[in-house]
């Protein structure tokens, strides 16, 4: 009986005791390896985060981008739009210029043409004078005063070298301030008919209105106002001095043959 029980003592006690040597094995097995768990746990736990953070930080700059690129778009929309003002203006400023340039060339044409007729104004000559009457305080053209230019401008109109000078004129009756301006609006009239009716070029007219100066008739009856109310068309015309000149050259070229 004793010997049995301590048997069981023994074998009780070495399994015992194996059991615990186990135990400790295993915790000894086992403990690094759960360490590395964890470290590897704590790792994971730093990558994520840090994933996270790169996630914001990509998605903060994906929104800044955005923001730039929508306000390059905007700008280059801005752009565009400011090209086609300026494209706009600037073709506006060409037709400009064209036409600046077509008027310079056309006041060119008419000046030099002045400054011919001005260069050779003593070749000029009278050719002849029409008075148009005009009725009292009144500038419009009668008739008789649209009749008698018809005839002046049938006159020149063959004529190369000539211009019309076109002067108005009151009787006393009134200011002279009024009457000169009288006087102004009766010569416009007479140049407006003989340009727009006619086709006289308005460089060959020269108009001043002088108001109640130079009276054909100082009188102060009726009759005598009558005749100043008028304006005087007078033709200058060089065809016939340079048509003498052309002669008298030919003649000299004909002697200087004849004494050959």
């Amino acid at each position: 009986m004793n010997t049995f029980l301590a048997t069981t003592c023994i074998v009780t006690g070495a399994l015992l005791a194996g059991g615990c040597a186990t135990k400790k094995y295993v915790q000894n097995t086992t403990a690094p390896i759960q360490a590395k768990v964890n470290q590897v746990g704590e790792q994971t736990g730093r990558n994520g985060q840090q994933i996270e953070d790169t996630r914001s930080q990509l998605k903060q700059v994906d929104e800044k981008s955005q923001s730039g690129i929508s306000a390059a778009q905007e700008r280059a929309g801005a752009a565009d739009q400011h090209a086609g003002v300026a494209d706009q203006h600037a073709g506006e400023a060409k037709t400009s210029a064209d036409q600046a340039n077509r008027l310079g060339e056309k006041n060119t044409q008419e000046l030099n043409s002045l400054r011919s007729v001005v260069a050779n104004i003593d070749d000029f000559k009278l050719q002849s004078t029409v008075a148009v009457p005009f009725g009292f305080n009144k500038y419009e053209l009668s008739a008789d005063a649209k009749a008698e230019l018809d005839k002046v401008a049938m006159d020149v109109k063959s004529g190369k070298r000539f211009f019309i000078a076109v002067e108005g004129y009151t009787d006393s009756t009134g200011s002279k301030a009024y009457n000169e301006g009288l006087s102004r609006r009766r010569a416009d009239r007479v140049v407006e008919y003989l340009v727009a009716k006619h086709d006289i070029p308005i460089y060959r007219i020269h108009m001043i209105g002088l108001g109640q100066e130079k009276p054909v008739d100082v009188a102060h009856s009726r009759d005598a106002r009558a005749k100043n109310r008028r304006v005087e068309v007078k033709v200058f015309n060089a065809d016939q001095v340079t048509a003498s000149l052309q002669g008298t050259a030919t003649t000299s070229a004909d002697r200087e043959v004849a004494k050959q």
